[in-house]
């Protein structure tokens, strides 16, 4: 189930989304501080996240994903076959492929961030999951396919 507010986001491309407005932005939280604070060590999910808004590197998406696998229990195709789940919620939702048109990067970050604390909190208001595994997926294409939404702080360079 993906919670609906009734309210829509429109972005320039033509996608929408549930507005996020009173959630908090999870997309500016520092994800160092909060990976620390979380108990992440330097290597664990948030962590991965982190250095992909630092460096870009698409490989800590592949890293965040397969650890919440693990920490979920699923195994790769469990992974795949729930996100499915929340694809076909979506597609009724909103329309099939809408996410392809183009969503700015920081609103993957920010859901993804989210959702991952609602899951780490036992919230069951939704699938948190699959939402996570959603938003970082839907991240890392967008990254690769419309590197014009990349809206992600850069690193300060001193």
């Amino acid at each position: 189930m993906i919670l609906d507010s009734g309210a829509r986001q429109e972005f320039q491309s033509g996608a929408v989304r549930d507005v996020t407005e009173g959630k908090g932005r999870c997309d500016l939280l520092p994800l160092d501080v909060v990976a620390e604070l979380m108990g992440d060590n330097g290597n664990g999910i948030l962590s991965s996240l982190n250095n992909f808004v630092k460096f870009r590197d698409t490989s800590q998406l592949f890293v965040a994903l397969y650890q919440f696998a693990s920490l979920r229990g699923w195994s790769e195709e469990e992974m795949l076959l729930e996100v499915s789940k929340h694809f076909e919620e979506g597609a009724k939702k909103y329309a099939e492929r809408n996410w392809e048109k183009g969503i700015p990067l920081h609103c993957y970050l920010d859901s993804a961030v989210r959702h991952y604390l609602k899951y780490r909190g036992g919230w069951t208001d939704e699938c948190h999951d699959r939402a996570f595994v959603w938003n970082v997926m839907c991240m890392w294409w967008t990254y690769l396919h419309k590197p014009e939404l990349d809206d992600l702080p850069k690193e300060i360079k001193e």
